[in-house]
This record gives C-alpha cells, structure tokens and sequence, in this order.
C-alpha cells in the first residue's frame, strides 16, 4: 500500500462541500485509509466559526478532479477518485459522520489518526469520505485542507 497526499481548496460554503476522495468503478478499487489531516482558512483573518463535517458518501458528485500525489515517487499512481469544488454534492449517507471539528477561521489545525484510527472508506463503486462545511457563523473565507491517504 502506497501513501498519497491531496490538497484541496475553495471558498467555504454551507452548501457546497470542499473536497472528496474514495473509490472508482473499476475493477482494481482499493480501499483507502485517512491517516492525516491538516485544516485551515488562508483568507484575511476573521472571527468565523466553522465547523468541518468528514462525512461517508457512496456518489461522488460533480467536482474539479484532484490528482493525489505519492509521497514516495517511486509508488504506484492512485487508483481512486478525489476533488474539489463540487458544483453537485457527493450523496452523503445521513448520520455516518467520521469526524465533526468545530474551528475559528484563525486557527489551523492538524488530526492524526491514532494506529488502527483512521478514517476509511470502502473498495466499492462511488463510495468515498467528503468533507463539508455546514456551518459558517459569518462570511465565505477561502479554506484548504491536505489529507494524507493510504491506498
């Protein structure tokens, strides 16, 4: 198993998520496990609240495609799906929420899954974790967020 970073961005919204990453329809899915997660707004600093909702889907939506890059050059290509700026949101399944982190606009922050931890999706067609931003106490702040993966 080989370890991926992906990186994404986009103005924040309660409607719109940042990013996804999961599985494919192929005949070589792989399950994919996310170990690290780094989070955060590099808009002007503002006193919003917003709260990060890593959620399980099992329909990827509509999105501008991510390519993961491997941390060890010398790995494989990702053979899942990733990306940002969703236009169609991923079909979220109600209630399998993996991670819920309440954070000020100001604040980075960093989650590292304990051995055995990590947030995981299933080697099934379309089925993959997002990652929403359901609520904003105050304006729309640019916001990124790089997972580390391993599939």
């Amino acid at each position: 198993m080989a370890n991926f970073s992906a990186d994404f961005q986009r103005t924040a919204s309660t409607t719109a998520s940042l990013g996804s990453i999961g599985a494919v329809s192929t005949t070589q899915a792989r399950r994919g496990k996310i170990y690290d997660i780094m989070f955060g707004s590099e808009a002007t600093p503002n006193d919003a609240a917003i709260l990060w909702t890593f959620q399980r889907y099992t329909a990827a939506g509509t999105s501008t495609a991510v390519t993961p890059q491997a941390l060890d050059p010398a790995d494989a290509a990702f053979l899942g799906q990733a990306g940002e700026n969703h236009t169609i949101e991923p079909t979220y399944t109600a209630r399998a929420i993996l991670l819920n982190v309440p954070l000020n606009q100001r604040a980075t922050y960093r989650w590292v899954a304990a051995p055995g931890g990590e947030l995981v999706y299933p080697a099934q067609t379309a089925n993959g974790i997002g990652i929403q931003t359901d609520t904003i106490s105050t304006g729309t702040p640019v916001i990124t967020a790089t997972l580390h993966v391993n599939e």
